[in-house]
């Protein structure tokens, strides 16, 4: 039932003589629309509507296990359900763990090509000499013992050069 036009005093008193909330659907309207509503009542059947709409809802969702995992058993449709069995695949794991340390080294060699004398070596880096330095840290020319002088000779060069 439309009301018509009424001054906002007079909407908020009607709803409030009839126990509703005073809604506003249409702000932007000239004059603004309102209805009178039980806006408690209105929020908690949307909500019944929105959740039975999602139980409606199919959902799909594929995990991408090519190269991680083999089928074990086929899938098979169970009613609504669809079951396979999967079984890790330790051969193809290997290969695409080397797939990707081949990708990183290819990434680093084709972003540090600073010329330092240095190339990569599985994690290992050696200068002109053939001395390798770990993780970053000093070379080293031979056993332990040698250390220090392998360092102080790399960091003489280094301020030569």
């Amino acid at each position: 039932m439309q009301l018509g036009i009424k001054p906002l005093p007079e909407a908020l008193a009607i709803a409030k003589e009839l126990d509703l909330d005073l809604v506003e659907v249409a702000p932007m309207a000239n004059p603004p629309v309102a209805r009178i509503m039980d806006f408690g009542k209105f929020k908690f059947d949307e909500a019944q509507r929105a959740k039975e709409s999602r139980r409606k809802t199919v959902h799909v969702g594929i995990e991408q296990m090519e190269g991680i995992a083999k089928i074990e058993a086929e899938p098979k449709l169970d009613n609504r359900n669809m079951i396979m069995v999967l079984a890790p695949d330790k051969r193809a794991r290997q290969a695409a763990q080397s797939r990707a340390s081949n990708q990183q080294r290819a990434e680093r060699g084709a972003g540090g090509g600073s010329g330092s004398g240095r190339r990569s070596v599985s994690g290992q880096a050696r200068d002109e000499r053939g001395a390798t330095a770990v993780n970053g840290s000093a070379p080293t020319a031979g056993p332990v013992g040698d250390r220090a002088g392998a360092v102080s000779e790399v960091a003489a060069s280094a301020e030569e050069g």
